[in-house]
């Protein structure tokens, strides 16, 4: 139970890696805001089952990362609840690859926009109800796509590269106000993303771990909840690579 009485804001949890951390948050005591970009009968399910088994409370939201105006009434929303936020995951994201030369520029700025900017603005106004308690941690879900710079991944890597180095400036600056700031950086994990990847690109990837397997989305979660937790009470400003081991 290592987030017992404590609140956590989930974007992106209706599936893979997202979903994998809702459950062990309420695994762990912790009440959850679910933050998903629109109605899901299979979600709304999901939750009535975690609720029950694990005796927590799920607020649902619903916005879409390329709408500032949605994100921003969400934020007026989870204020209005008038609740202590301990956690925020910056989980929600897309992903898309191609070459630099073949990438049409709205394709940049559409991924740019979703993986970084609207999750800088997200942090902007949940960060101001977390300052006020003078405690929390904050996790961004980043990706090994913005430190190994494979070919076919410039929008990808590159938006998850910014969002990294984010997590060190914000870090930084929230350090006043006792909030930590990390990420977590996963390599090739079972999730929908994992499907649509290159399939040739994602096994060589993949032969380039130590482990020779992919991250399943549990395991992610495990290196969040201990982020989140008291457990990392001294770790800021990291990035945890979760790849199995790369050793070039």
């Amino acid at each position: 139970m290592l987030l017992k009485n404590k609140t956590s804001i989930i974007t992106g949890c209706n599936k893979g890696i997202g979903k994998a951390i809702l459950e062990l948050f309420a695994q762990n005591g912790s009440d959850i805001i679910a933050c998903i970009r629109k109605e899901s009968e299979g979600f709304d399910l999901f939750i009535d089952t975690i609720e029950k088994k694990y005796q927590i409370k799920v607020y649902k939201f619903y916005f879409d990362l390329e709408n500032l105006d949605e994100i921003k009434s969400c934020i007026g929303k989870i204020a209005a609840l008038k609740i202590k936020i301990d956690i925020l995951v910056n989980n929600a994201g897309i992903a898309a690859g191609s070459f630099f030369q073949m990438t049409p520029m709205r394709d940049l700025e559409k991924m740019m926009q979703v993986n970084f900017t609207s999750q800088i603005y997200f942090t902007q106004g949940i960060s101001r109800l977390m300052s006020k308690h003078k405690i929390g941690s904050i996790v961004n879900v980043a990706s090994t796509a913005g430190i190994l710079g494979d070919i076919g991944t410039l929008s990808y890597g590159s938006s998850k590269a910014a969002l990294m180095f984010a997590t060190k400036t914000i870090a930084a600056e929230l350090g006043a106000s006792n909030i930590r700031v990390n990420a977590v950086a996963p390599s090739v994990t079972k999730t929908d993303m994992y499907h649509q990847m290159d399939e040739k690109s994602r096994d060589n990837l993949i032969q380039s771990s130590i482990l020779k397997r992919a991250c399943e989305p549990i395991e992610v979660a495990n290196v969040v909840l201990f982020l989140a937790s008291d457990m990392s009470s001294f770790v800021n400003a990291q990035t945890i690579r979760i790849d199995g081991g790369f050793i070039n």
